[in-house]
C-alpha cells in the first residue's frame, strides 16, 4: 500500500520507499516557490479588484479584505505549524473547534444565535474543516490505533454538524472521512484532485443554472424545494445585478442596497447566500473569476505538495466540501471559516522537518 506518493524528492534515498526513484509526479513537485508566488499574485489581485469594484461608490470592501487577510494569515500559520508539528497542529485545531462548539451549555439547543459564530451553518462549516483536519492528522500520525482514533474524531465532528441541524455539513463531513479512508489506496493524486475540481464545478454550475432559471421546469422545482424559495429568489436577484453590472458589479457589501425586496415587509438579505453569486453581483464577473482562480490555485498547491497523498487528498476533499457549502450559503462571510480553510491548506502543503510514516 502506497500512502506517501507525495513525499519529498529525496525521500527515496532516505529509505522511505514512497514510489519509484524516478516517479514523474515527484519530479513535477520541485517548484513550490513558483506555486507560492502564484498564490500571492492571486490574493493580491483579489484585494486590488475589491478596491477597484468599490471605487467611486459607497461600497464597503473591508469585509472582502478581511476575508483575504484571514486566508493569508491562516495559510502562513498552517505552513509554519505544519512543518514543525504535522500531527499536533491539526489535532489542536480540531480540539479547539469542538470545544468552541460543544462547551457552551446551550450549544445544541438549536437557538439561532448560539456560539461560537451565531449561525449554525457557519458552525457546521467549521466542523467540516475540523473533520478534514482530524483526518489529515490521522495520516500524519504513526500507529494504526492513533489513525483510527483520529478518523473517529473526524466522524464525530461530522455527527456534531448533524446535531446542529446541518444535514449538508454532516454529508460533507462524512464524505471527507470516506474520501480520506479511500485515499489510502491512491497512488496518484492528480486524478483525485481533478475529480474534486469537477465536483465543485458541477455544484457551482448547477447553482448558477438554478439562479438563471435555465433548468427544465421539473428539475428546477425540485431543486428550489430543497434549497428553499427565498434562497433561490436571492440568487435570481444576484444574477440580475450581475447582468446589469458585469464588469465591476454593484460594489462590495452593496447587495442589500441594490436588490429588490420580495415584499414591502421583508427586507433584502445582506447577501445572496452564495459566495460565487455574491461576488458576481458585487464585484462583477472578474470577482467571481478570481474566486475560481483562488480555488484552482489551492488544488494546484496541493498537487505539488510534498506531503503524503492521503493528506493531500483529504485536505482537497475538505476544501471542496467547504466550497460546495459556500456555493449555497454565506459561510465564507465569517473570517474564522476562511482562516480555518487557509490553515488546513497550509498544513497540507507544509514541508515537515521530520520524516512522515509510510502508513
Amino acid at each position: 500500500m502506497d500512502t506517501t506518493a507525495g513525499g519529498t524528492p529525496g525521500a527515496t534515498r532516505a529509505g522511505r520507499g514512497d514510489g519509484p526513484p524516478h516517479d514523474p509526479c515527484t519530479v513535477r513537485r520541485d517548484g513550490g516557490g513558483v506555486t507560492d508566488a502564484v498564490g500571492i499574485v492571486v490574493l493580491a489581485c483579489c484585494a486590488v479588484w475589491a478596491l477597484v469594484a468599490a471605487a467611486g461608490r459607497p461600497a464597503r470592501p473591508e469585509g472582502a479584505l478581511l476575508a483575504l487577510l484571514a486566508v493569508a494569515a491562516g495559510y502562513a500559520l498552517g505552513r509554519i505549524l505544519g512543518a514543525l508539528l504535522p500531527v499536533l497542529a491539526p489535532t489542536a485545531a480540531v480540539t479547539a473547534v469542538l470545544a468552541l462548539v460543544l462547551v457552551p451549555p446551550t450549544r445544541l439547543s438549536a437557538h439561532p444565535d448560539a456560539p461560537p459564530l451565531g449561525y449554525p451553518n457557519a458552525d457546521a462549516a467549521l466542523l467540516v474543516l475540523a473533520a478534514g483536519a482530524a483526518c489529515c492528522a490521522a495520516w500524519a500520525a504513526r500507529g494504526g490505533a492513533r489513525r483510527v482514533a483520529l478518523h473517529a474524531v473526524g466522524a464525530g465532528a461530522a455527527v456534531t454538524a448533524l446535531a446542529l441541524g446541518s444535514a449538508a455539513g454532516f454529508a460533507a463531513g462524512a464524505a471527507i472521512v470516506l474520501c480520506s479512508l479511500a485515499a489510502a489506496r491512491a497512488r496518484r493524486r492528480l486524478p483525485g484532485l481533478a475529480g474534486l475540481a469537477l465536483a465543485a464545478a458541477l455544484v457551482v454550475g448547477g447553482s448558477c443554472a438554478v439562479a438563471a432559471d435555465t433548468l427544465p421546469p421539473g428539475l428546477s422545482q425540485s431543486l428550489t424545494g430543497q434549497l428553499t424559495q427565498p434562497r433561490v429568489e436571492l440568487w435570481h436577484q444576484a444574477v440580475t445585478l450581475a447582468a446589469h453590472h458585469p464588469l465591476r458589479g454593484v460594489g462590495p457589501e452593496r447587495f442589500a442596497d441594490e436588490a429588490t425586496p420580495s415584499s414591502e415587509l421583508a427586507p433584502v438579505a445582506e447577501s445572496p447566500q452564495s459566495a460565487p453569486l455574491q461576488l458576481a453581483a458585487e464585484q462583477g464577473i472578474p470577482g467571481a473569476a478570481l474566486l475560481a482562480a483562488g480555488f484552482c490555485w489551492l488544488l494546484t498547491a496541493l498537487w505539488r505538495s510534498p506531503r503524503p497523498t492521503p493528506v493531500v487528498l483529504t485536505a482537497a476533499a475538505t476544501l471542496t466540501g467547504l466550497a460546495m457549502l459556500a456555493t449555497v450559503d454565506h459561510v465564507l462571510s465569517y473570517a474564522v471559516v476562511t482562516a480555518g480553510a487557509g490553515f488546513l491548506a497550509g498544513v497540507a502543503t507544509a514541508h515537515p522537518f521530520s520524516a512522515e510514516p509510510l502508513g
